[in-house]
This record gives C-alpha cells, sequence and structure tokens, in this order.
C-alpha cells in the first residue's frame, strides 16, 4: 500500500509529502524531507522575487536530486503576484510537480503541464476536488476540518471528506489534516487516500526554520489549544491560540471590518514569529493533530518511523481469525 500510483507518478519512495507552509517550506527542509523518501515542497510565495525563488531552489539541489516540488498559492492580494514569471522559474528549473492552492488555477495549468508537470491541488470540500479534476489536475490534496491555516468554511473533518472525496473522483486524493504519525497514514489509506500530507508535523523538526523557542511552547500544547479566526470573513484559519487570535476574536464578536483587522492579520507578523520565537503576537498556524506530537526528531528519524509504524499495523490489518 505505501508503493502505489502516488509514488510512481512523483517519484518518491513513500506517499509522504511535507506541504507548502508560508515562510517556513525552504529549501533545507523541503530537501531533507525528499532525501528521506518523501516529497519536500518550496513555497514560492515566501520569497518575494521569482529571482530569490530561484535561488532556493538551487540551494536545495545541492541537498538533494529527488523530486521536488514548488508550492503556489493564487489569493486575492493588495500586490499584486506575477504569477508567470515564478512559473518561468518553476519551468527553468525543472521542476514537475506542482501544489496549487487557493483560488482556481485553472488558467495557469496548460503553462505548468506543457512541462510534464504533475499538479496536486489543495482543497477543502469535495466539490472543488470535483472542479479541480475537471480542470486538469493530477491529484488532490483534501484538508480536513482538523488541518492548520485555511480549512474552508464547510467544517466536514478528514474521517467524512477522505472516503467522500475517493468515492467522487477518479485521480488519486491525499489526505491532509490531523496526521502527524504512522497510525495516521495507515488510516488514510484504509479510508481511500493515496498518501499523506502533513505540515504541522514538518513545522516540529531539526531542518524546520522555525525558532526553537516556538517550537518548543508547540510542543508544549494539546489537540485543544488551537483557535478559529477571521470566521466573520469567509476566511477561516485555525491557529494556536494566543493573544493575537484572542484579539482578532474579540474584534469579530464587535463586527470589526477587514480594514480594522489587517494590522493584526498581516503576514508578516507570522514570519517575525518564525524568526524571532514571539508565539504571542502573530497569528501561527497550527493543526490539531499538535496534540499528537511529543518531540522534534529529523526529518529522516520522522520520515523512517510513520514509514515503519504504519506498515506493521498494515500488516495487522491483513490477518484474519479462523
Amino acid at each position: 500500500m505505501l508503493n502505489n500510483k502516488l509514488t510512481k507518478t512523483l517519484g518518491i519512495k513513500y506517499p509522504i509529502i511535507q506541504g507548502g507552509m508560508m515562510w517556513i517550506s525552504n529549501a533545507e527542509l523541503a530537501a531533507n524531507v525528499s532525501e528521506a523518501g518523501g516529497l519536500g515542497i518550496i513555497t514560492a510565495l515566501s520569497f518575494d522575487s521569482p529571482e530569490k525563488l530561484a535561488d532556493e531552489l538551487d540551494k536545495a539541489r545541492l541537498i538533494t536530486d529527488k523530486p521536488l516540488g514548488v508550492n503556489l498559492t493564487f489569493l486575492p492580494t493588495l500586490n499584486p503576484v506575477d504569477y508567470d514569471s515564478y512559473i518561468d522559474v518553476i519551468i527553468e528549473k525543472n521542476i514537475k510537480i506542482i501544489e496549487t492552492a487557493g483560488r482556481n488555477p485553472e488558467k495557469y495549468i496548460s503553462r505548468l503541464k506543457g512541462n510534464c508537470a504533475s499538479i496536486i491541488h489543495k482543497c477543502t470540500s469535495v466539490r472543488h476536488a470535483v472542479k479541480a479534476e475537471k480542470i486538469g489536475c493530477d491529484f488532490v490534496s483534501i484538508d480536513g476540518f482538523e488541518c492548520a491555516g485555511h480549512p474552508g468554511e464547510d467544517d466536514v473533518t478528514s474521517l467524512i471528506l477522505i472516503p467522500k472525496a475517493a468515492d467522487s473522483i477518479n485521480i488519486p486524493v491525499i489526505a491532509s489534516g490531523g496526521f502527524a504519525d504512522g497510525r495516521g497514514l495507515a488510516a488514510a489509506l484504509c479510508l481511500g487516500a493515496s498518501g499523506v500530507n502533513m505540515g504541522t508535523r514538518f513545522m516540529l523538526t531539526r531542518e524546520s526554520p522555525v525558532h526553537e523557542n516556538l517550537k518548543k511552547h508547540l510542543l508544549s500544547l494539546n489537540e485543544t489549544d488551537t483557535i478559529l479566526v477571521e470566521r466573520s470573513l469567509k476566511n477561516t484559519l485555525r491557529a494556536i491560540r494566543n493573544s493575537q487570535a484572542q484579539k482578532i476574536i474579540k474584534m469579530e464578536e464587535r463586527n470589526a471590518t477587514l480594514q480594522e483587522m489587517a494590522p493584526l492579520l498581516s503576514g508578516k507578523n507570522g514570519k517575525k514569529a518564525i524568526e524571532t520565537g514571539d508565539f504571542e503576537n502573530a497569528l501561527i498556524a497550527c493543526g490539531q493533530c499538535i496534540g499528537l506530537i511529543n518531540n522534534i526528531p529529523s526529518v529522516k528519524d520522522m520520515v523512517q518511523s510513520i514509514v515503519e509504524e504504519s506498515t506493521e499495523i498494515i500488516k495487522k490489518l491483513n490477518i484474519v481469525d479462523d
């Protein structure tokens, strides 16, 4: 079960994908995930120019020659992004795996697939998964309500969303949201997924660029220590329960406008938190699976642990009593 269409198509050893996380999914993290047998993904928009993305991809290639992916997130912004220039870099650097997220990527599909790339689109609902297949995506990464970041507005958990998506489309499904160990990988495969996408688990690895103070704080949290913000904006975000999140909740309760909340929502705050370890004055995306995480291993050790645990579980499931 660990060797399937997902692994064969992407050229990876294990069906374990490190999700594209803003400011976190850099060359060192992604390359080490790929070197460990999974798929590492570098987040393009963490870099404020296509040239800087090119430099980061070159850094990754000094660590691994195994498949790498790039995340492109299409979101409305006050400062329009020149996506075509980022795609130029992706093509120039011969990246064959693209993780798209946010808005419909249809207008960019032909350019990406013209370079023989495989496209993984992140979705938060079955209807979006159906649309992703229709426009030509090769895989769907389906985000359950447990996930870090943006879980959508339908509040459907992975236990329901994964098999429903697998029943509704013909392309492989990647399970995302709530996965942090081998039990989760085995469960995802049993639910009809071809692999797992993990963000929060990879944040808490040695190669992650997250400041050590923030890593230690995250390690102290449990599954009830996340909170949903931006619900009033129809842009729900799951983040850790901290001072910044509580301030935003209070503003939403009094029907504050986006303009009023914008300074607290700024991604620059999150970047600063990752760099300095200040875990109170920024929205820090974190999934409910934080309650399952109790160590900060190397990427290699973590991937191997997940593989060994899931393999053992799958072997036990094949035992049939007389």
